[in-house]
């Protein structure tokens, strides 16, 4: 019985580091849009280091960037697209998704929201602040979140949780020097991206144990899709 747990476990594991890089592989191709180089490409630096963090294959990495830079002679296009509305209980959604058919991928989304409620652009995020979001960890033991937040240049910060996690929010146009500045304030950048912050966070504790399981559930489920990149939900805690 051990064995098997462990053997599933393990299965677990692949499935989900799997479906990490290939989020990480298109974010890769349309960041490389821009140019190859990641040193003249500050997007596509933040995705490579952020992918080298998670011990992507070389090879997978630079196939990735010869795709998207258009250097390798095959036709890719994956297109950006936003769906609104709602998880159950009223709890408002915000979904990315990388499509290479939107008309595959939009009536799935149908269908994924029909617990909730799915709403027309523009119907939910108003209630979210369009955010750099930077997640780092303390790399000595005298680092200062509010501190480095002030001379790194964020506009505010989340304290450390459980595993020692930090989040540094920015503006979006200063995402990518924020996340240059941190080292030198005692913190190791673990990711770094785009997102949206919700304005009014619906809090765990006014939904029974029963609800919550509800919303977690729709949005495990959402999170499952393959053309889903980022989901942010407006939800405390």
């Amino acid at each position: 019985m051990g064995a098997q747990w462990k053997a599933k476990h393990k299965d677990i594991a692949a499935n989900a580091k799997g479906k990490l890089f290939g989020k990480l592989v298109k974010d890769i191709i349309i960041a490389a849009r821009n140019g190859p180089d990641p040193t003249a490409n500050a997007r596509l630096r933040l995705v490579v280091e952020q992918a080298r963090k998670v011990s992507m294959p070389k090879d997978t990495l630079e196939r990735a960037i010869k795709k998207g830079a258009g250097l390798t002679g095959e036709a890719v296009h994956y297109e950006h697209v936003i769906y609104e509305g709602f998880a159950p209980h009223r709890v408002p959604v915000m979904v990315e998704c990388l499509t290479d058919n939107v008309n595959r991928t939009a009536p799935e989304m149908r269908v994924l929201f029909r617990k909730g409620q799915l709403g027309t652009s523009g119907s939910v995020s108003w209630d979210f602040d369009h955010v750099g979001i930077i997640e780092a960890e303390a790399a000595n033991q005298d680092a200062d979140a509010e501190l480095a937040a002030i001379e790194a240049g964020a506009q505010d910060f989340e304290p450390a949780d459980d595993e020692g996690v930090c989040v540094f929010l920015t503006d979006p146009t200063d995402l990518d020097l924020v996340s240059r500045a941190l080292p030198a304030q005692g913190f190791t950048v673990l990711s770094a991206k785009l997102g949206y912050k919700p304005k009014n966070p619906v809090g765990p504790a006014s939904l029974s144990a029963e609800a919550l399981e509800e919303v977690e559930a729709f949005l495990a489920a959402l999170d499952e899709h393959d053309d889903v990149q980022n989901l942010f939900a407006g939800l405390g805690g």
